[in-house]
């Protein structure tokens, strides 16, 4: 398994399904760094990996979709397939996608709460945080300021932001220069700034629990 290049941030190009394992990951691009050192520290070699693309989660009525197709294509390859996805927005829809086509999911309404641990995410009722995880870090760029048309039209910040108070940044892993990044994120949307080091938290003990066939 590898790693991903920096500069790799849409479409996680390099990752293909290849049936090296007897499970496919079906996963969002998003976590595909993350899931990747888990197989590797775990040496978890029945497993194999495909990534959807990560902008997806700018369009999560298009997620059903992208999985059940990428699940009927990869079904007569493996064993088994698990979808490395949350809720993601999609309003219970991929639950009833994946419900339908007999494979599981991630439990949580999406990467936030599965990273800080369901339960400990739901039981703070922070709603007025908005949180990054170090895959945003790095695309902030891409998935924050240009979506958003703050490269554009920078007034429209408090427009956006103007509800919260605070930038979380769930790290997975303790790096000096992210948490940096993370920080001066924090400074350009105006927010205070508060490093969490969560680890990979219910994602890990998630994939834990899939075995080889």
């Amino acid at each position: 398994m590898k790693h991903i290049p920096d500069d790799q941030t849409l479409t996680e190009a390099g990752l293909s399904a290849a049936p090296e394992g007897k499970v496919l990951l079906l996963a969002c691009g998003a976590l595909a760094r993350e899931i990747l050192d888990l197989i590797a520290a775990n040496n978890w070699a029945h497993m194999s990996l495909h990534c959807l693309p990560a902008i997806l989660h700018n369009h999560p009525d298009q997620i059903p979709k992208a999985v059940e197709d990428a699940v009927k294509k990869y079904r007569e390859t493996y064993d088994d397939i698990f979808v490395v996805y949350a809720d993601c927005g999609t309003g219970g829809l991929l639950a009833q996608t994946c419900e339908r086509l007999g494979v599981q999911m991630v439990e949580g309404p999406h990467c936030y709460s599965f990273f800080e641990g369901n339960a400990a995410f739901v039981a703070q009722e922070e709603v007025t945080c908005f949180y990054l995880t170090d895959f945003l870090t790095r695309q902030f760029e891409a998935f924050v300021i240009k979506p958003l048309g703050l490269d554009r039209h920078p007034e429209l910040r408090d427009m956006y932001f103007g509800n919260y108070t605070t930038l979380v940044y769930q790290a997975q892993t303790d790096d000096a220069a992210l948490t940096g990044l993370a920080r001066q994120h924090a400074q350009t949307l105006g927010l205070a700034f508060e490093r969490r080091l969560t680890g990979y938290g219910d994602l890990a003990t998630t994939l834990e629990t899939i075995k080889a066939p």
